[in-house]
């Protein structure tokens, strides 16, 4: 059996993955280790005995800090945000497969967005809410905040899905006397179905770890992203490593959620072919 040689490349590109691996995951391992210190144990290795003890601490009434609600706030808008991304990124798909007038516009106007730096956005939309007499709060300024940073990627995603849509299923649907709707519904929307949930995972995902762009936005009440970046001054405990480990099993949840619904939704698409 014949082993093709390596060449330099193949090894460069082999040191860069591991030493990429290595950075992405080194302080998670970290953070994730320290969080189950034991109750005397402190911010730095080594670990002073294993337990459980920072978790059940994580749920209790804190000196500083509200994990609770800050949690519950950022989860409701990421599925906030989370919806009208995945809406309004589908319209648009559908109204781009045509050309009409200002369109160029429109979609420049749509992704600028994403070269303003985001600390920028978030002062500016501050600013006038303020001028406008209006409170900043999680639910109004920094859901628009968000939308700024999520609807653009969606949209490129839905432009890039249908920009490799065949009409061809549609024309045969319409040729089987189909009206518009039933065409959507039982031909188009069924195959673009796991784009929608990587769509939608994505404005969640983007949404619920926002900080930028969320800081001069969320007004009195701070999302979980604020209130871990306040409490990295005043905690002195490991409840913190224990706050990251958790809402990291949480992220990684939502994805495999996602991943599974996506192949099941595939499985079920190739079996109707």
């Amino acid at each position: 059996m014949n082993h093709e040689k390596r060449t330099l490349e193949f090894y460069v590109l082999a040191v860069f993955f591991v030493v990429f691996v290595l950075f992405l995951y080194g302080p998670l391992s970290a953070i994730l280790i320290l969080s189950f210190q034991g109750p005397d144990g402190g911010l730095t290795f080594p670990l002073n005995g294993v337990s459980l003890h920072w978790f059940v601490n994580l749920f209790q009434k804190q000196a500083v800090g509200d994990f609770g609600a800050s949690f519950q706030r950022s989860l409701i808008l990421g599925l906030m945000v989370m919806v009208v991304t995945v809406v309004v990124s589908l319209l648009a798909g559908l109204a781009f497969r045509r050309r009409f007038r200002g369109s160029s516009v429109l979609f420049y106007a749509t992704v600028a967005s994403l070269v303003v730096p985001s600390i920028i956005v978030s002062l500016g939309i501050g600013v006038v809410f303020q001028q406008s007499g209006l409170a900043p709060a999680w639910y109004s300024s920094a859901f628009g905040a968000h939308l700024t940073w999520t609807l653009p990627f969606g949209v490129l995603i839905m432009f890039a899905i249908f920009n490799r849509f065949s009409p061809a299923y549609e024309e045969a649907a319409r040729d089987l006397g189909a009206t518009p709707w039933q065409t959507f519904r039982y031909v188009v929307l069924p195959m673009i179905a796991p784009s929608l949930i990587g769509v939608g995972l994505f404005g969640f995902t983007l949404s619920y770890d926002e900080f930028a762009r969320t800081l001069m936005t969320s007004g009195t009440f701070n999302t979980l992203p604020l209130e871990i970046y306040g409490m990295t001054t005043n905690v002195t405990t490991p409840v913190l490593y224990a706050l990251g480990t958790v809402t990291t099993l949480f992220s990684f949840t939502i994805i495999l959620v996602a991943l599974g619904i996506m192949t099941m939704l595939r499985g079920r698409q190739s079996k109707t072919v």
